[in-house]
């Protein structure tokens, strides 16, 4: 309850702050509503999350309620906000939330055995990463010329690299210029909580790094649904220890995008059409690989209802007998994947006068419609012609990763569902198909189900040790080169 007086004070102090509320007896009244709608609304949501918890993770409504009530004690670091003011106020509201979120997470791994695992893998590979990023940017420095400094605080600065000085300008200013390759619910996001913060940049770290931390959850569920707990551990392990996985952690899209394009399958393979729909939707409106999900929902549709294909009669009895949860919650979910898609066209159509803008800007990185082999025709010719050593590592890691991907997915011709063989192929194809391997090593990451055939490897200890022995190394070497300003992926 002294929660959420906390933060209906606050919400009533941002309404006074932005000039809303005026006169002295509305300031009164709206200063009792407020903190009695924020009393009130935490109690509602501490219950309902505490139900929530209870029937997920198998323990009594009175332990799940009980743990989760010390999230809402660090709501009380708010009050630093008014104390320090100014710029000072913004780090407060940070610290708050990320005190919050950070209760609840160790309310549940005392509780659930999942959120444990995932919990201890998240921390044990995002702090080495996050001490070493730090220490490239301050001994090493950054590399020579000229870079956009998204903060003056080094320490922040180190995250906010390449395509992150994009995400942060459509952030603050809108789209403008190149930015329109950028799919918008990432920055959307980073502009309603970085307002609050008033750092967009830092709320762009907490996007990304919380987003990281849910998407590994459903892939951990995922995998652990399908095949057992030892796969979805080790699986989920050698996601966050990949190479290109400091991006994870950075100003990008990847752990946002990851995120709900696992969750998406996660309620796919759950038979929840509308919520996959709904997620599935999101996952397209922040890449325009989330488009692809469409493959493996219909995939799995199909699967679900085998009628549908082997004979029409039968389909149509049973879509006149149950035509919602048959036909309609199917098909709504399958229209909303690519939805998310069509609003950002729509939105482009408006401000260029072209819907597909997104994908004719590509050319300023010289990317245009190929056939795939092109891709690899391109990468080998600059590596037998190129004169300068990074251009022919950069190209030679980026071959390398490619043939990774298609040889895991060749491999796990026989191991995986149809809808992940099928998700994981588009998602190849689709990027080989732009005349250029470029940010290939970084594509890899969202290919979860690379990530599923590693974890059943991986109880081969031959495997295991050779994986640990290349990755590490390389995602050290990978952080410390985006710290520096070099490019990776």
């Amino acid at each position: 309850m002294l929660g959420g007086l906390t933060a209906g004070f606050f919400l009533w102090y941002a309404l006074l702050a932005s000039g809303r509320l005026q006169g002295s007896n509305l300031t009164e009244i709206s200063l009792v509503l407020a903190m009695a709608f924020g009393g009130v609304a935490s109690l509602g949501v501490w219950i309902a999350y505490g139900r929530y918890f209870s029937r997920r993770a198998g323990v009594p409504l009175a332990k799940s309620l009980r743990y989760d009530a010390a999230s809402y004690l660090a709501l009380q670091v708010l009050w630093l906000a008014l104390i320090l003011g100014g710029r000072g106020s913004g780090q407060a509201i940070a610290a708050a939330i990320g005190l919050f979120l950070f209760a609840k997470v160790v309310g549940a791994a005392i509780c659930n055995a999942t959120v444990r695992d995932v919990s201890l893998t998240y921390l044990v590979t995002r702090i080495p990463i996050i001490i070493i990023a730090e220490l490239a940017a301050i001994i090493i420095g950054q590399r020579a010329g000229q870079h956009t400094a998204v903060s003056e605080n080094i320490g922040l600065a180190v995250w906010g690299r390449w395509d992150a000085v994009h995400y942060i300008d459509i952030s603050t200013i809108g789209y403008h210029g190149t930015d329109s390759a950028f799919f918008p619910l990432y920055p959307f996001l980073m502009r309603m909580l970085g307002t609050v913060l008033g750092n967009h940049l830092v709320a762009g770290l907490i996007i990304s790094n919380v987003a990281f931390f849910f998407g590994m959850l459903f892939f951990y569920k995922l995998v652990e649904h399908q095949f057992d707990r030892s796969v979805a551990h080790r699986a989920t392990f050698y996601l966050a220890i990949f190479p290109t996985s400091v991006f994870f952690s950075a100003v990008y899209t990847e752990s946002l995008f990851f995120c709900l394009s696992v969750a998406s399958f996660y309620y796919i393979r759950e038979r929840r059409w509308l919520t996959a729909g709904i997620v599935g939707f999101f996952a397209s409106l922040s890449r325009v690989e989330g488009v692809l999900l469409v493959v493996p929902f219909a995939i799995e549709w199909l699967m679900a209802n085998p009628q549908a294909y082997r004979g029409m009669r039968t389909a149509l009895h049973d879509a006149i007998r149950r035509p919602w949860p048959a036909i309609g919650k199917p098909l709504l979910g399958l229209a909303l994947i690519p939805a998310g898609l069509a609003v950002y066209m729509g939105y482009l159509w408006i401000l260029t006068g072209d819907p597909l803008y997104f994908s004719h800007v590509q050319a300023h990185w010289g990317r245009h419609l190929a056939g795939p082999w092109v891709a690899f025709v391109h990468s080998i010719t600059l590596i037998l012609t190129a004169h300068s050593s990074q251009t022919i590592a950069g190209q030679w890691l980026e071959l390398m990763f490619t043939v990774l991907m298609i040889v895991v997915f060749v491999l796990g011709l026989r191991r995986l569902r149809p809808s992940y063989l099928a998700f994981m192929a588009v998602s190849i194809l689709i990027p080989m198909s732009t005349s250029s391997l470029m940010s290939m090593p970084r594509f890899a990451l969202v290919l979860f189900p690379m990530f599923v055939m590693f974890g059943l490897w991986g109880k081969r200890r031959a495997f295991n040790n050779a994986y640990v022995a290349f990755s590490l190394p390389l995602l050290g070497l990978f952080t410390v080169l985006f710290a520096d300003w070099y490019w990776v992926a």
